[in-house]
């Protein structure tokens, strides 16, 4: 039972990471009045930008290369989101749009570099990735230590962090107060002298920022190399994810891993007895199901800020 409950827990931990880190970002970009429907195409950019980084530097780097892949990923999920920033903030275009235009854009740009790079498809498997190793000492508690602290994905513990800092920086800080404040009321913010496309500048970089990242936590932990199907689909189930909990980092951490655990199902039901007679294509669409019925049970009862998705034009 233990060894079942171990095998569940890493899994669902490992598919939960990325979907935590840019279910994050949609938190930060939303709660300044932004839609981001884009987060698909930020992880995407995330996942090239490290896969293709991981697989040029690693005699570079060594074992480090995941860790430094991260940052590339990072930097440029943060500089593609700006086409969405300017798009929506500068240019006012319609946050659904131009979030599903991001989309496109990124998956579009990303096979076209793989084919001028690699002249294939899809890249060459890494050979360093993020692995699950034990945690000292704490792998030694009895049946906690079994179940939480050996193979762990270690990425999934980063975003569970960064998930509670989020938290405080969104409700306990001045940064967090005027972020809200724009994606609430931006008349009352910019009359209280907030600058109010700076700030939703800010959310929807910082969305970039975290988008990328958690398309390089999945390439570099689940998939180990870059094509077509890579992201296929965690973008949205991240969105999910931000919505059903209620556009709050604490919240949309938790519908992560709920969703990480459907998603876990499919890949590890070989393994687990109680789902050995239960066919594979229902285990595997079981993920995308859940997302509709967690979605369509909150309609009515979740309220996202007041002006997302409504361009601020000064004055008005």
């Amino acid at each position: 039972m233990i060894s079942t409950l171990a095998i569940i827990v890493s899994s669902t931990l490992l598919m939960a990471g990325p979907l935590i880190f840019t279910a994050l970002g949609g938190v930060f970009s939303e709660r300044g009045g932004v839609v981001n429907i884009g987060l698909e195409g930020m992880m995407i950019m995330g996942a090239f930008s490290s896969i293709v980084f991981n697989l040029t530097f690693a005699d570079v780097f060594g074992d480090w290369t995941p860790w430094v892949a991260l940052l590339a990923g990072m930097f440029v999920g943060g500089v593609f989101s700006l086409v969405h920033a300017v798009a929506t903030i500068n240019f006012r275009a319609d946050h659904v749009i131009s979030g599903v235009a991001i989309n496109f854009l990124a998956l579009g740009i990303s096979l076209f570099l793989v084919k001028v790079i690699y002249d294939k498809g899809q890249t060459d498997q890494i050979k360093h990735y993020f692995g699950k190793p034990d945690i000292p000492v704490l792998k030694d508690i009895p049946v906690i230590g079994d179940i939480f602290f050996k193979n762990v994905p270690v990425m999934s513990y980063v975003a569970i962090v960064v998930a509670i800092i989020s938290w405080f920086v969104i409700y306990k800080t001045r940064f967090g107060l005027r972020l809200r404040s724009v994606g609430e009321h931006p008349l009352a913010a910019d009359t209280m002298g907030i600058k109010v496309r700076w700030m939703r500048y800010q959310g929807v970089i910082i969305s970039g920022i975290l988008g990328g990242l958690g398309g390089a936590v999945y390439a570099q932990s689940f998939t180990l190399d870059f094509g077509h199907a890579t992201i296929s689909g965690q973008g949205y189930m991240a969105l999910a994810a931000m919505i059903f909990g209620k556009w709050n980092p604490l919240g949309a951490m938790g519908a992560a891993i709920f969703f990480g655990f459907a998603q876990c199902l499919s890949i590890i039901s070989g393994q687990l007895p109680f789902f050995s007679g239960i066919p594979d294509v229902y285990l595997q669409v079981a993920p995308y199901v859940l997302t509709i019925l967690a979605l369509v049970g909150l309609i009515g009862k979740s309220e996202a800020p007041k002006a997302d998705g409504v361009n601020y034009i000064k004055g008005k």
